[in-house]
């Protein structure tokens, strides 16, 4: 299995167990995942973080579970593996940005069994490291589908459908007022 870490640094040499920058809120037990660890998503789950560090978004793919009614709703056509949501204001970002994906070996690694996070409570050094120029391109490759919207209010209620949905850095969202784990 390949795990990577996507930056916007082009020179890491290793990853450190670090605390997270904004700590979420964690169901009892887990408290320990805003604590030192190094953070790592599986290649399935990569198009998460094809975007700029702190571009706010909101991803949404079907699982097994998912309603016939909800896919008819959310999803244009079986070519589309997910669907990526960004605001207006962040496109430009997407367009420029750059990223690199740095692949790590997954030893010490431990799932999270969570749309394909992993955690390390070692230091990690990449095995390879590949820049990333084309951030929409490389949705594209992975089958993610880009919509831009004006906010995310539409959005508001995807967590009671079905579908599984992932907000990432959404407290960088205009307006948005939840939290990025409702």
């Amino acid at each position: 299995m390949t795990l990577f870490h996507f930056s916007e640094d082009p020179g890491i040499v290793r990853f450190a167990p670090r605390a997270v920058r904004v700590p979420s809120r964690r169901p009892p037990g887990r408290e320990w995942l805003n604590g030192p660890l190094v953070w790592a998503i599986d290649s399935a789950h990569q198009a998460l973080y094809l975007f700029p560090r702190d571009c706010p978004r909101i991803l949404i793919w079907p699982v097994t579970s998912t309603t016939v009614k909800d896919r008819a709703r959310w999803f244009p056509g079986p070519s589309t593996r997910m669907i990526a949501h960004i605001e207006q204001a962040w496109m430009d970002r997407v367009r420029s940005g750059h990223i690199h994906r740095y692949a790590l070996p997954d030893e010490t690694f431990e799932s999270l069994d969570d749309a394909g996070m992993w955690v390390s409570r070692k230091t990690v050094s990449p095995t390879s490291m590949e820049p990333i120029t084309d951030l929409p391109g490389a949705l594209a490759e992975q089958g993610v589908e880009l919509r831009v919207l004006a906010d995310f209010a539409s959005l508001a209620g995807i967590w009671d459908t079905s579908l599984h949905a992932s907000g990432i850095r959404l407290r960088n969202a205009s307006g948005w007022g939840h939290s990025d784990t409702p």
